[in-house]
């Protein structure tokens, strides 16, 4: 998730930075549903339901814009699925019952595998077509997705967004429409590395944000363990458990 490029670009991780904010909140509002009854619309209403979709689709519009950055994109992805795998495993522990199946670390892992292989191929279209191309098969992804039943067959294509009855995943990012999105940052980061934006975009800094921004893995990896520490840690001392 993070770039190989020795000159960071704070904007980028600032951003990248806000976005992980926004998700651990999102995520901390979730166990208080899940472990200490707070009511449902402190997680899910039309607003926080919106907002998610924003700040998730930020989220992996850097990582596609890090990509231009990236010495090695097979490498990053690879290492991003390996660790999205064995949060597949421990999620899936009966201690736990959270499975993540196929989550954001898995989109991201994916998405760079495929970028790193299908990359300079995709770098042959004009452009000025990417940005129409990839919003067109985002939308028209999303479409297919939802409208097509392939009834029992959809149990092995959960992670193209085909969803079986019963199917839970604790954190879900299908390959469609999502991996669209990512390629959008693609097509972003070719102007960016060019430094074709203002320059207050290359110059801007701040604090904290940043540094959040460089260490998103870390983050997303230790957030949820540290709210369930803090969680029980609570529920105990109260005697509650």
């Amino acid at each position: 998730m993070e770039s190989s490029n020795k000159k960071r670009i704070d904007s980028i991780d600032a951003m990248r930075g806000l976005a992980v904010v926004l998700m651990v909140i999102h995520h901390f509002l979730l166990d208080l549903v899940l472990l200490c009854g707070a009511p449902w619309y402190l997680f899910s209403n039309p607003v926080f339901d919106f907002l998610h979709y924003i700040f998730a689709g930020l989220f992996v519009f850097l990582s596609g814009v890090s990509s231009r950055f990236s010495r090695s994109n097979l490498k990053r992805g690879a290492k991003c699925f390996a660790i999205a795998m064995a949060l597949t495993l421990v999620t899936s522990l009966p201690v736990i019952d959270q499975p993540i199946r196929f989550g954001v670390l898995h989109l991201l892992g994916f998405s760079m595998l495929f970028y790193g292989i299908a990359g300079k191929a995709l770098d042959k279209i004009p452009r000025i077509v990417m940005p129409f191309l990839y919003v067109a098969l985002l939308l028209g992804s999303q479409l297919l997705v939802t409208r097509t039943d392939i009834g029992g067959a959809a149990r092995y294509l959960f992670m193209l967004g085909w969803l079986y009855p019963g199917f839970y995943s604790a954190d879900y990012f299908p390959i469609f429409p999502w991996l669209f999105v990512f390629l959008l940052g693609t097509w972003a980061g070719i102007y960016i590395k060019e430094r074709r934006l203002p320059n207050k975009f290359y110059t801007f800094t701040c604090l904290i944000l940043p540094d959040i921004g460089r260490h998103a893995m870390i983050v997303y990896i230790l957030h949820q363990p540290v709210f369930y520490g803090f969680i029980y840690g609570i529920k105990f001392l109260m005697g509650e458990i």
